[in-house]
């Protein structure tokens, strides 16, 4: 019993990076409902949306907002579709990461390692959820985000949520629920169907 539990809570950063980046190698798909709360020095109240996500290595990733307002995001072989039914338009480009879409799709595949891009610290903050460590990630090269705090499951090592801090003070965070992995997911799932009129926005 004392072996299991030293084996599921980890006892120190390095045992802590081990498990996350061991949890994103076995990882193939994901499937969970999210919810997203963006904090900005510029608005008054902060932005809430939710939706669900699913990812599948080496290079799919779709975001369905479904409130306040339904929009659909979808990366793709480096690229990306950003589809608004409200405003009819598609915006495309490459995925970048200055969208918090950018750095999660970055950081569940295993393109951005966490030893080889972020000094990492076990670094707690205020939760309500049980059985979880929590990390600090400061990028090593100075980039949109000034440090990433992740939280992950004690057990499996999933990242049940993920808070960007950008610098100009902002904070994005994102909260995972009814996590599910390496599910089959259809080809259909990584597709985004849009009127054949719908303005076309290169970005």
């Amino acid at each position: 019993m004392l072996l299991l539990t030293v084996l599921c809570f980890p006892q120190n950063v390095d045992q802590a990076v081990s498990k996350a980046e061991s949890s994103l190698r076995s990882l193939k798909t994901l499937k969970a409902d999210f919810e997203q709360i963006y904090y900005s020095g510029s608005i008054s109240m902060p932005i809430k949306k939710k939706g669900q996500i699913w990812f599948q290595k080496p290079d799919l990733m779709k975001w369905e907002y479904k409130t306040p307002e339904k929009e659909t995001f979808l990366s793709k072989n480096g690229a990306f579709l950003y589809y608004i039914p409200e405003d009819n338009q598609v915006f495309r480009g490459l995925i970048s990461q200055e969208s918090h879409e950018g750095e999660v799709f970055f950081i569940l595949s295993g393109q951005k390692n966490i030893r080889d891009n972020y000094n990492a610290e076990l670094s707690p903050f205020p939760t309500d959820e049980k059985n979880v460590f929590q990390l600090k990630l400061t990028p090593k090269e100075e980039g949109f985000y000034s440090h990433i705090l992740l939280e992950l499951d004690k057990k499996k090592g999933l990242i049940k949520k993920i808070i960007l801090f950008d610098w100009t003070g902002s904070k994005n965070e994102i909260f995972f629920k009814r996590i599910k992995t390496n599910m089959r997911l259809s080809n259909k799932t990584f597709r985004i169907e849009y009127p054949s009129d719908a303005e076309i926005i290169e970005y």
